[in-house]
């Protein structure tokens, strides 16, 4: 048990590999400054002593500053994390390989660095220089300079929710394997039934290639999951109407684009979702927390929805050059644009009369530009506005002008502006 605890003390611990970096830059510092005895590389390259120390003292600076500012973005990961998250996901941060390589990169070069200056001579004669640590050096700052544009990328990118939430799910995995390695028996599927060969999010879906490979097996193609939704490992991804013998399931299989969060690749739904969500947290302490920002996120949507209104959405249904309908797919069509666009800001946001007004305002102007087809799914959330409206209102006057249509939900209608002179 005691080399349990030390091995995961160390495996746990953010200084291990900084550490190792140190002291392999020591090692690289003493290897380069002893077969070299100041002849091996030309000064003419490492530059002569007083250049080769100006260029090692800058090195060692800027590594030292560097170092120190990649330690501050983990603490600033970590405290995010905390705050965003939860507490318990700092382990995972303090556990993160790249940061704790890119620190050991830096503390590393400055080591290096600052112990070849000692071996610098300046003399009458032209003094000796280290060339082959000088040169070591100026790689390892190339280095490092690379390093810190992709670790920056890296931490950013390991910051978002998805990436956070799979990283936990990841380890989990690997745990559950490990303690668990018995896999059982996998589930009988159908024969006309491809499965998925990892987990994730639908973000793009190849529909010519299938279409090509439908045709070309004479069968038909089900998607059996929208763009957006999230796939299980192993679940059954592609049902396959007609005999499924000649076609090649892997390549069927990796037609559907599966990654590790929602894009904006084929999925409008998820830019809707995405102002939505904004709207919602700032609905999150009551209808009155932040309005403004509510009525600037209802802005976007109402223009998004006036651009699709009018638009022709796709059935989810393709066909090959012939006419034959060889791959269909869940489509979103326009009553669930219009529920994801309005439905949690209407009752989050009911209660604030420069909320309800915006959306008045919205969804009259919907109304007057929406083909007849589309006209039920829009009266629908107007009247469910208007009932919430007037049950959050005080008053009969409070309920009557909580519905006045507003563009910027409080000062612009001609209710509550004085009109221009004529």
């Amino acid at each position: 048990m005691i080399r349990f605890r030390i091995a995961h003390y160390l495996m746990t611990s953010l200084w291990l590999v900084p550490l190792l970096c140190v002291l392999v830059g020591i090692g690289v510092s003493l290897l380069t400054t002893t077969i070299d005895d100041g002849s091996m590389v030309p000064q003419s390259v490492s530059g002569d002593p007083t250049a080769a120390l100006q260029i090692l003292y800058l090195i060692s600076f800027a590594m030292l500053t560097l170092t120190a500012i990649l330690l501050s973005l983990v603490v600033v990961a970590v405290q995010l994390a905390m705050g965003t998250f939860s507490p318990r996901i700092v382990r995972q941060v303090l556990h993160d390989r790249p940061s704790q390589l890119a620190i050991g990169l830096f503390a590393g070069t400055f080591t290096h660095s600052l112990l070849a200056m000692r071996h610098v001579r300046s003399e009458p004669d032209g003094g000796s220089v280290p060339g082959l640590a000088v040169v070591v050096a100026i790689v390892l700052v190339i280095a490092c300079i690379g390093t810190l544009v992709w670790y920056l990328n890296h931490i950013a990118q390991s910051l978002r929710t998805a990436a956070l939430v799979a990283w936990v799910a990841q380890d989990t995995i690997a745990t559950l394997k490990k303690v668990y390695p018995d896999g059982g028996q996998p589930p009988d599927l159908a024969p006309d039934l491809i499965t998925a060969e990892h987990a994730g999010v639908v973000f793009t879906i190849g529909h010519e290639r299938l279409v090509a490979m439908a045709q070309a097996a004479d069968c038909r193609l089900e998607v059996l999951w929208a763009v957006g939704d999230f796939v299980p490992t192993g679940a059954a991804l592609v049902r396959v109407v007609g005999e499924p013998a000649a076609l090649p399931r892997t390549a069927v299989a990796r037609c559907v684009v599966l990654g590790p969060e929602r894009t904006l690749n084929q999925d409008v739904a998820y830019g809707i979702r995405l102002l939505v969500d904004i709207a919602g947290r700032s609905l999150s302490d009551g209808p009155f927390a932040d309005p403004t920002t509510v009525v600037q996120a209802v802005d976007r949507l109402h223009d998004i929805m006036r651009r699709l209104v009018q638009r022709e959405l796709h059935d989810g249904r393709y066909a090959d050059a012939a006419g034959t309908v060889r791959v269909t797919v869940p489509t979103l069509q326009w009553e669930g644009y219009v529920r994801l666009a309005f439905d949690e800001i209407r009752q989050a946001g009911a209660g604030s009369p420069q909320v309800s007004r915006r959306l008045t305002s919205a969804l009259e102007d919907l109304l007057r530009v929406a083909p007849e087809v589309r006209r039920p799914a829009l009266e629908q959330q107007l009247t469910l506005l208007r009932e919430l409206a007037e049950a959050r209102s005080a008053t009969d006057t409070d309920r009557e002008q909580a519905m006045l249509a507003d563009p910027s939900g409080l000062g612009s209608a001609d209710q509550l502006v004085a009109p221009n002179a004529s």
